[in-house]
């Protein structure tokens, strides 16, 4: 494990978010970026997702790899004027959903407004600019790479335009368990929170 549960929890909570600590699948939906790559187009899934709750009161937490950044194939080849959509960080509640993506099986899909970065300038770097970014509906989803059990994608490519994206098809099973599983706890509606490594790093400084 990259980190411990404790400390996405008080990176999360000193940034003024909620973490749900109430019942058995109140799942914390908890996603990564990694800063290390000061903004640089990878293409790699080298960003993590984090799921945390509870099951007969017993914490649980799982990391998986995943991209929270577009794939080189849209940075180059953006499909709106706008430029390229990269999903800023922030708390998202009530943001997704159970649906289909693009009608095809079942993931996460954006219902509620977020806030993206525009990125036009087609480089090797995510224009991370707070004077270019748009709120609304945009089909960020959460979803998968690879649909083949038992392996893992390693280059982004197409598989993300702004998407939240999985990267090995068995963390995808196991992540899309746990959603049904808080669907069926709860309701079709899932909370997404997006953070920054930094911000953990500035809670292990202090």
């Amino acid at each position: 494990m990259k980190y411990s549960r404790e400390q996405i929890k008080e990176a999360v909570v000193r940034k003024g978010y909620r973490y749900f600590e109430s019942g058995d699948y109140n799942v914390n939906i908890i996603g990564v970026r990694n800063s290390d790559t000061k903004n640089v187009v990878t293409n790699r899934f080298d960003d993590t997702m984090t799921l945390a709750y509870k099951v007969d009161g017993e914490w649980q937490y799982h990391e998986m790899d995943c991209t929270t950044d577009p794939g080189t194939h849209w940075v180059e080849n953006i499909m709106r004027k706008e430029g390229v959509a990269i999903l800023k960080e922030g708390q998202y509640r009530g943001s997704h959903k159970i649906r289909k993506h693009q009608g095809r099986y079942e993931a996460l899909g954006q219902c509620r407004d977020v806030t993206v970065y525009r990125d036009d300038n087609r480089d090797e770097y995510y224009n991370l600019n707070n004077d270019k970014t748009q709120t609304g509906l945009f089909g960020i989803n959460i979803h998968r790479a690879t649909k083949w059990a038992g392996k893992k994608s390693t280059q982004v490519d197409k598989w993300s335009a702004g998407c939240q994206v999985i990267a090995a098809n068995d963390d995808w099973t196991k992540f899309m368990k746990i959603m049904r599983k808080a669907r069926a706890a709860w309701s079709n509606s899932f909370t997404y929170t997006l953070i920054d490594e930094k911000d953990l790093r500035k809670h292990l400084d202090t």
